[in-house]
């Protein structure tokens, strides 16, 4: 059973046991356009919660990728490498960023549900 918590940065994390995968919103993929180059964190790499993950690049701006809880990175998507636009296609899905070995789930409980993100979002 797999659940997905928000960060107020918007990226999304989807969780199934002690994994979690992390890739940005659909709201934050339409507020940056066509993306154009992501560069996704190396496996093996240790992220601290709210540290710099991932960079993304689109022809309006390029923004970093935090990660919403601290982890050890078990994959890189390597699909945007190639064609970074999976991003704007299915942000939520097949453009995801990394996936990451959970080091403190306890940490989850601080981020926002998808009705508690839909209302955040309504705000901006």
């Amino acid at each position: 059973m797999s659940e997905t918590r928000y960060t107020d940065q918007h990226e999304w994390v989807r969780v199934d046991g002690d994994e979690a995968t992390v890739g940005i919103t659909k709201y934050a993929a339409e507020q940056l356009g066509d993306v154009v180059f992501v560069e996704v964190p190396e496996t093996g790499r240790n992220l601290g919660k709210g540290g710099e993950a991932a960079v993304v690049e689109s022809v309006k701006a390029a923004s970093e990728v935090y990660a919403p809880v601290d982890g050890d990175v078990t994959a890189g998507n390597p699909a945007l490498a190639d064609d970074p636009a999976k991003v704007n296609a299915d942000p939520e899905g097949e453009g995801w960023f990394f996936k990451l070995k959970i080091a403190d789930k306890s940490q989850l409980e601080k981020l926002m549900t998808a009705a508690q993100y839909a209302e955040f979002v309504k705000g901006l």
